[in-house]
């Protein structure tokens, strides 16, 4: 038996048939519960089994446990690595010799939200989560920093929430020690879902948005466009 860490993308558009295949095989799909209610009716009789926030380690290590004995998908929104139970879930695996870990990828926010806005990665670009739940701010601030001072498109996971609501204006503060006010810039909201929303503005105009935790947030660099109502990274072709 095996236990599949994998990626559902946003649960409904971006779902990889690879994905797909891995969740009809699997008898018991455990995840946090809001992952769990993006997929529930697309595979009936299945055994979900419900986790919240923070239990990470406990749900990592329910499934390895229960996949001794079962196909267990360990599932995670976007893709099973980025910010996701991948990497714990192979941390915690030699307690579990018997189980067979996989990775399965899936398609992360940045590119799913980047496809809503335009190509805003045509070229060189980094990721970086703004939580400082398991991450201190001071190496987010650096991270920033050097990130911007490269001049490379980043999107920014994880920007706001209740109990940081600041995180997103500190960022812009620090990105625009670097970059310049007219910086061509983009959002996606709630990516594959009934209230999906995208938008691009400047980085000034970053400051007034209304973002949460399914927001991702994409900062252009010096060769991003705005052409056609789309964000667009130049690659350098010649056109």
């Amino acid at each position: 038996m095996s236990l599949y860490v994998t990626g559902i993308g946003d649960g409904h558009g971006t779902l990889t048939a690879d994905a797909a295949d891995i969740l009809g095989k699997c008898s018991i799909i455990i995840g946090y519960g809001k992952y769990i209610d993006l997929i529930k009716d697309s595979y009936p009789g299945k055994n979900f089994i419900r986790s919240g926030m923070k239990q990470e380690k406990q749900r990592c290590e329910e499934a390895l446990s229960l996949a001794r004995e079962n196909d267990v998908s360990l599932i995670c929104s976007g893709d099973s690595q980025v910010y996701a139970m991948a990497g714990l879930a192979l941390e915690l695996s030699p307690a579990f010799s018997e189980t067979d870990v996989t990775i399965i990828p899936g398609v992360s926010a940045a590119y799913s939200g980047g496809a809503l806005l335009g190509s805003p990665l045509t070229s060189d670009h980094t990721i970086i989560s703004l939580s400082d739940l398991l991450t201190p701010w001071e190496k987010i601030e650096k991270r920033l920093r050097c990130a911007a001072a490269s001049d490379m498109v980043i999107v920014l996971y994880n920007p706001c929430s209740k109990g940081r609501p600041e995180h997103l204006k500190r960022a812009i503060d620090i990105i625009s020690e670097y970059c310049p006010d007219d910086t061509v810039c983009g959002y996606a909201k709630n990516i594959g879902r009934h209230d999906e929303s995208c938008g691009v503005c400047t980085l000034s105009q970053m400051y007034e948005l209304d973002a949460d935790m399914s927001t991702t947030v994409f900062i252009g660099c010096s060769d991003t466009k705005y052409l056609g109502g789309k964000m667009v990274t130049l690659r350098g072709y010649d056109v």
